[in-house]
């Protein structure tokens, strides 16, 4: 190794305070460790409780920070995982949030698990929920936009901020007609809301959702079902709003009553709607920028909490659609009939 190189490497040193266990840090068979070391061209060397460091000053200085970042979430109860240790790593190269304050941000605990945020996205996200009356959350599959919503709801109930809660998500495929479809009402809405009611039994007591749902605490139901209404004391929850026309929207939106808070949540790249109809959520985003109390988060790829391959096939059909957009248009023209 020349001269310059030697000059270029620096040593740190992490002390794990005494009394946290090594394996909850770099994970079982060094699991965790070994994530760290494919993530950095650093030597990382663990004797006892003291991580030795040796590398370039800059990411020397960055492992150091993971480490304390790592150790401090553990300590705040976190488990950590591999995609947990993965997502500090990109926060720190950000230089965005601190992952110890986004990773251990709890929304909701409920039958053993607790509901974080596990993106700087998503962290924003939930806090402009607490901030302002009314927020979208648009963004890809996978980024946690509803489920988060769902879980600030349930806490607010929990909490007594509000009386009930309204999931509502538009029907589009039957174009609201429900009437064409076999069954009674509630067999002929239930694949549309089945999404609803799974995230509810995951943050809910399943046997207490029924006891909430004939009481009229929590309401599922298709959007057709919110006109002429006005909600107080309510928090409300309208997903997959992309499939929303633009006067479905507003008379959405102005169904908002007093000590009520709206989350809207939607994917403007996955429309349904037929015959090229203009999205509601596509529109409202022109007509409301910018007003008070109202906020859009925008999530993206990098915020997507499912298999790592949902992330990548999100960017894959971006690239498509964009190229997609900028090809130019062939029109087929009939050949020209040069009988006389």
């Amino acid at each position: 190794m020349s001269e310059s190189q030697h000059i270029h490497k620096t040593q740190a040193k992490v002390v794990i305070p005494e009394g946290q266990p090594m394996v909850s840090l770099l994970g079982s068979g060094d699991e965790l460790l070994r994530v760290i070391e494919s993530a950095f061209g650093a030597d990382i060397h663990v004797r006892g409780n003291e991580i030795t460091i040796t590398g370039s000053p800059e990411e020397s200085g960055v492992v150091v920070r993971l480490f304390e970042e790592l150790v401090e979430l553990v300590g705040s109860g976190a488990e950590l995982s591999p995609d947990a240790v993965e997502r500090s790593i990109h926060m720190l190269r950000q230089a965005t949030d601190r992952p110890a304050e986004v990773l251990s941000l709890d929304i909701l605990s409920s039958r053993g698990r607790t509901i974080r945020p596990k993106t700087v996205n998503q962290k924003r996200y939930v806090d402009a929920i607490d901030k302002h009356t009314i927020v979208f959350g648009i963004g890809p599959a996978g980024t946690g936009k509803t489920y988060l919503a769902m879980a600030k709801a349930v806490k607010a109930l929990q909490n007594k901020r509000v009386n009930r809660i309204i999931l509502t998500r538009p029907a589009v495929e039957a174009g609201e007609r429900l009437g064409f479809l076999p069954g009674t009402l509630y067999e002929k809405i239930d694949p549309y809301l089945r999404p609803l009611y799974d995230a509810l039994h995951d943050m809910l007591d399943p046997d207490s959702i029924p006891r909430l749902m004939s009481a009229g605490t929590i309401e599922v139901a298709p959007l057709a079902y919110m006109r002429g209404r006005t909600l107080n004391d309510a928090f409300i929850i309208l997903d997959e709003a992309q499939n929303t026309s633009p006067e479905q929207m507003k008379m959405f939106l102005t169904r908002l009553g007093f000590n009520s808070k709206i989350v809207v949540t939607g994917d403007v790249t996955q429309i349904d709607l037929p015959g090229g109809q203009d999205s509601g959520l596509k529109v409202v985003q022109h007509i409301l920028e910018g007003i008070e109390d109202i906020h859009f988060s925008r999530l993206t790829s990098a915020d997507v909490v499912r298999h790592k391959l949902v992330s990548d096939i999100v960017d894959a059909y971006g690239r498509y659609d964009a190229a997609m957009a900028s090809e130019p248009r062939v029109i087929n023209k009939r050949p020209r009939n040069n009988r006389r």
